[in-house]
């Protein structure tokens, strides 16, 4: 068997685990510590984050789509092949190297998609991104970490909570989409979403397209219309009760 090659390593902000970036012949790794967060040959669920929600908001002229966490750029290839010739895709990646990467060693693995016009790299945390952004983007798409459950980097934990759901609400347009990839289902998450102002759809996507196996899970959760303050919601007319004689 062909042994691994590693070929650089990079800090992460705020972690003391190294990640690694790895080869096997044609095969590529991206490690965390000894987990592996990415793999070349397994990105049937990346493409199909992409691939849903860019159908969701159909042909929109200039849309705009974010993706938070670049990794081998196999979300971002998918976005591009389904968003319109006028449209942005924003790609917002925390550590440099990875962006390096996908520049000068990885790029042929998902077809260059770095040298796509429509592109626009953002070296940055995207939860800040997200924050200063006001109805900013038609789909947001969010393969950052493991998902909301099981976390390997700590600092990813806010743009699952109500209040990162809520920044991510204002960066939308109306009816925008927002796209997660988790590794696997979460309850409270899907909970945290539609109370959050969103209507959600649980999507299990095969890891290798086409082929059966482990399956990740995504959610597809679109930006519902604000709801009337309580005291202004029409109540239904109560039936008067029938006297019992």
């Amino acid at each position: 068997m062909i042994p691994w090659e590693l070929l650089d390593c990079a800090t992460m902000p705020g972690e003391r685990a190294e990640m690694n970036l790895w080869r096997r012949d044609d095969e590529f790794s991206i490690r965390l510590g000894n987990c592996e967060v990415m793999n070349s040959r397994l990105h049937g669920s990346e493409d199909a984050l992409a691939e849903i929600a860019c159908k969701r908001i159909g042909k929109r002229p200039n849309a705009r789509v974010l993706i938070g966490g670049l990794g081998l750029g196999f979300t971002l290839a998918a976005t591009l092949r389904h968003l319109v010739k006028d449209g942005e895709a924003v790609v917002a990646e925390i550590v440099p190297a990875v962006v390096k990467w996908n520049r000068e060693i990885l790029g042929h693995v998902a077809g260059e998609p770095l040298n796509d016009k429509r592109v626009t790299v953002y070296e940055g945390d995207v939860g800040r991104l997200m924050r200063t952004e006001k109805d900013a983007f038609d789909a947001i798409l969010l393969d950052v970490d493991n998902g909301p459950d099981g976390l390997l980097r700590e600092g990813n934990h806010g743009i699952y909570t109500p209040t990162g759901l809520q920044a991510i609400r204002e960066a939308l347009r109306s009816r925008g989409i927002l796209g997660v990839w988790s590794v696997g289902p979460c309850r409270e998450f899907t909970y945290r979403l539609r109370h959050s102002g969103f209507w959600v759809e649980e999507v299990p996507a095969r890891i290798r397209e086409g082929r059966g196996g482990r399956k990740h899970m995504l959610w597809i959760a679109t930006r519902m219309n604000p709801r009337p303050p309580e005291s202004e919601q029409r109540q239904e007319p109560r039936r008067p009760r029938k006297r019992r004689r």
